[in-house]
């Protein structure tokens, strides 16, 4: 008997939007909403994001360098949402006062201007997810929303294997049992026959 894969759990694009809105009451909105941002934006993994420098943005053509597992790197597209919280943080006068010294490449900070952790970048998500009244929120359920959204309204599963970086396309598989289940749901609920 196989023990039964466990599904990854998707957000609403709805309570995305409350888990952004709930940075607001952050001490530090701009990078918080940045970071939620761009994860969801963009599906990379919560250590992609600790790494992403300042250079690996390029708002011209809205994308963003990420190294992955193995020391991978891929280009994602970056949406204008992302791209506007990032340009407020990198200029907002918080990040300024946080940059010791000759500063960091590092995009996203913490409190005493060195390069944000792993731990402390999950830590915003949690507290947001907190502040929203959503339970069970995590860096990695706005990566599985990004991947189920893409699916959901049409993207192929190539593409998003290529999108998360995944090496193997099985791997990106589970997200349309994912769909499958949504598909049902709504046949369920609109069909006349299907009760």
């Amino acid at each position: 008997m196989s023990i039964p894969r466990r599904l990854p759990k998707a957000i609403s694009y709805e309570l995305i939007t409350a888990l952004i809105e709930a940075t607001n009451a952050s001490d530090l909105p701009e990078r918080d909403r940045a970071i939620i941002e761009l994860l969801y934006g963009t599906g990379m993994r919560i250590s992609e994001l600790t790494n992403v420098s300042i250079d690996d943005i390029d708002a011209q053509s809205c994308s963003v360098i990420v190294t992955g597992k193995g020391n991978k790197q891929r280009m994602i597209p970056v949406g204008t949402y992302a791209l506007d919280a990032i340009e407020k943080y990198v200029k907002g006068e918080r990040r300024a006062q946080l940059v010791t010294g000759i500063g960091t490449p590092k995009l996203f900070l913490n409190r005493r201007g060195k390069p944000l952790s792993r731990q402390s970048a999950w830590e915003c998500v949690s507290q947001a997810a907190t502040r929203a009244h959503i339970p069970g929120v995590s860096p990695h359920s706005l990566r599985h929303s990004y991947a189920t959204h893409l699916l959901e309204r049409g993207a192929d599963v190539r593409t998003v294997q290529e999108l998360l970086g995944h090496a193997s396309v099985t791997t990106t598989q589970v997200y349309t049992l994912v769909t499958v289940d949504t598909l049902r749901e709504i046949y369920a609920a609109a069909h006349p026959r299907a009760r």
